[in-house]
C-alpha cells in the first residue's frame, strides 16, 4: 500500500513539471492556417470548433467525409455567406485529423 502510494505521488509530481503545450492536432491547424479563421471558443470569420461539434456527429463516418471534403474544397451556405476557401495543400489524412479534432471540442 506505502508502495503504491509512493509511486501515485512520484506520478503526480512528475507529471506537474511537465510543460504544457498545445495538443498535436492543434498545432496541424495552425500550420494548415485554419485558425486565420476559426477560433475553439469563438466565432472569428467563421463559425467556432465548438459549434462546429456542436452541430455534427463525430460518430458518423458520412459526415467526417462530408467535413473533409469540405475542408479540402471550400463551401459555403452551411454558415452564412461568407465562403469557406478551398484548402488544397491540406492532404486527405491531415483534413481527416483537423475534422476528428474540431469535433472532439
Amino acid at each position: 500500500m506505502f508502495k503504491r502510494l509512493i509511486s501515485r505521488t512520484a506520478l503526480l509530481v512528475i507529471a506537474s513539471t511537465l510543460p504544457l503545450v498545445a495538443p498535436a492536432d492543434e498545432e496541424l491547424a495552425k500550420k494548415s492556417n485554419c485558425l486565420a479563421c476559426h477560433k475553439v471558443d469563438t466565432k472569428l470569420v467563421g463559425p467556432s470548433y465548438k459549434e462546429i461539434a456542436a452541430k455534427y456527429d463525430a460518430s458518423d463516418a458520412a459526415t467526417v467525409d462530408m467535413l473533409v471534403e469540405k475542408v479540402t474544397k471550400g463551401g459555403v451556405g452551411t454558415w452564412g455567406q461568407i465562403p469557406m476557401p478551398p484548402n488544397p495543400l491540406v492532404s486527405q489524412e491531415d483534413a481527416k485529423t483537423l475534422v476528428e479534432w474540431v469535433l472532439s471540442q
